[in-house]
């Protein structure tokens, strides 16, 4: 039975819109059913006879009734149970809910790579250039949209900071704000200026990278990783156009390419007429002796293309990155992205502006740095007394992870399961390879961004025994 609450805020033709799709959705009103006429329903509920068309108008629209000549409205057939699934939506969802707790309850200590623990985040003065952001003068700009390569301000900060701090040649129109790394190699695919789908990658690779180029169609050439990089002669006989590497601290591994090598890879893009992608995803986190100046610094043949995040020392929950192209890449940028919009909120992008205008952002980094020199110190020492000569360790010295190579036969799967009875958190390495079979299964990732100094020596000793006795 239809009702009308007059002191209801919404309008009455909302409130019989909603309530005859309740009784159709609910099968109150099955298929077929004709329903009553707007004169007479008008007359029974004492309404205007305007505002019952306006609700069946609605209901019209979105395809609950139709109207048939000669017969008024009628419910259609909608095919499906729209109760049924409205119960299992908030079924899934309370399910995950569940899990998610679940999960979180049972890890005692986290060593997840790539996150920062929640306090290293500037929340003070993000809120305070948020609120100057929408209250200031050019508050307005917050509600339209941007260039499509991101906010002006922000990519001039960009260019001043990059110059400085890992040599980074550019103007502001070769960079491009993006939503993470991934969405910046989903751009470069798209203004890919060569027929072969063929890129290279070292082995092991970040995975989420490998990912996206699969998912485009491209093969990839998985190069192997040695103690100063990629392998030049492997990736010098591969049919690779492209090749994606992490230079400055390789991932996972941590290999840090030496100049000779990055001058020899330089030449094997221009002879070849090729392309380097150069992630220099977490560049700032050095703790031996002062950054690597990037690729892309000594590229005198606009061979680079150069990317970098902002998650790995603010927060990746900001998804926010950049890529800088090479002038050559300007025009087919613009040709193929003409019309689209920039994928990150445009007040996120204000905000970082200020921030980093007013010297916050490099006072950050050192900041969050030198915090992640201790627990890097502090872990390697833990690893040291607990485990000694049982493990071998690699990419330490920068970054926000290592990997645990196991030296006694030990295997990844039950290495993680012996982890997780003793409530801790550690990654497999297996994602990262694409030729599985060339991996000896025996290694994690040991991530210390989200652990507290105090917590490190307990959650070792904690692994030692769990692995050990």
């Amino acid at each position: 039975m239809l009702h009308i609450e007059p002191e209801s805020p919404k309008p009455i033709y909302q409130q019989l819109y909603e309530q005859i799709k309740h009784d159709i959705i609910m099968g109150n009103l099955s298929i077929g059913t004709r329903i009553t006429s707007t004169r007479a329903l008008a007359r029974e509920l004492q309404i205007g006879r305007n505002t019952v068309e306006n609700a069946y108008a609605q209901l019209v629209l979105e395809g609950y009734i139709t109207s048939v000549a000669g017969s008024g409205y009628v419910v259609n057939n909608l095919q499906f149970d729209l109760n049924q699934k409205t119960i299992e939506r908030l079924t899934t969802r309370e399910a995950v809910n569940v899990a998610s707790n679940s999960e979180s309850e049972n890890i005692l200590y986290n060593f997840q790579y790539g996150n920062l623990a929640a306090e290293s985040f500037p929340y003070k003065l993000w809120r305070k250039y948020m609120t100057d952001v929408l209250n200031g003068p050019k508050a307005q700009e917050v509600h339209g949209d941007c260039d499509i390569k991101g906010d002006i301000d922000l990519r001039i900060q960009l260019m001043e900071y990059l110059y400085h701090s890992r040599g980074v040649n550019c103007k502001p129109e070769q960079i491009v704000i993006c939503s993470g790394t991934q969405s910046a190699l989903e751009i470069m695919i798209k203004i890919f200026p060569y027929v072969e789908k063929k890129v290279a990658m070292e082995e092991p690779c970040y995975n989420g990278a490998s990912i996206i180029f699969r998912s485009n169609g491209f093969n990839i050439s998985p190069i192997p990783i040695c103690e100063d990089g990629i392998g030049l002669n492997e990736l010098a006989a591969s049919p690779a156009r492209m090749v994606y590497i992490t230079p400055s601290h390789q991932f996972p591994m941590g290999a840090v390419m030496p100049i000779q090598k990055r001058i020899e890879i330089l030449n094997w893009a221009r002879e070849y007429d090729n392309i380097i992608i150069e992630d220099d995803y977490d560049s700032e986190f050095r703790y031996n002796g002062r950054p690597i100046p990037s690729l892309q610094s000594i590229d005198q043949y606009e061979r680079v293309i150069y990317i970098g995040t902002f998650s790995k020392a603010l927060s990746p929950g900001l998804r926010m990155a950049y890529m800088i192209l090479p002038t050559w890449f300007l025009p087919i940028y613009q040709e193929r992205f003409t019309g689209y919009q920039c994928t990150v909120p445009v007040i996120e992008q204000k905000i970082l502006a200020r921030f980093m205008a007013d010297g916050h952002w490099e006072k950050h980094v050192r900041k969050i740095c030198l915090s992640q020199k201790k627990k890097h110190d502090i872990l390697l020492d833990s690893i040291e007394q607990k485990m000694g000569n049982k493990v071998r360790i690699y990419g330490h010295q920068a970054g926000l992870h290592i990997i645990l190579e196991f030296l006694e036969g030990q295997q990844e799967d039950e290495l993680v399961r012996k982890a997780t009875e003793y409530k801790i958190k550690v990654c497999p390495v297996s994602p990262f390879w694409l030729n599985k079979q060339n991996y000896r299964n025996n290694a994690l990732v040991l991530g210390y961004g989200m652990m507290t100094e105090k917590d490190i020596p307990r959650a070792v000793e904690l692994l030692s025994q769990a692995w050990f006795t």
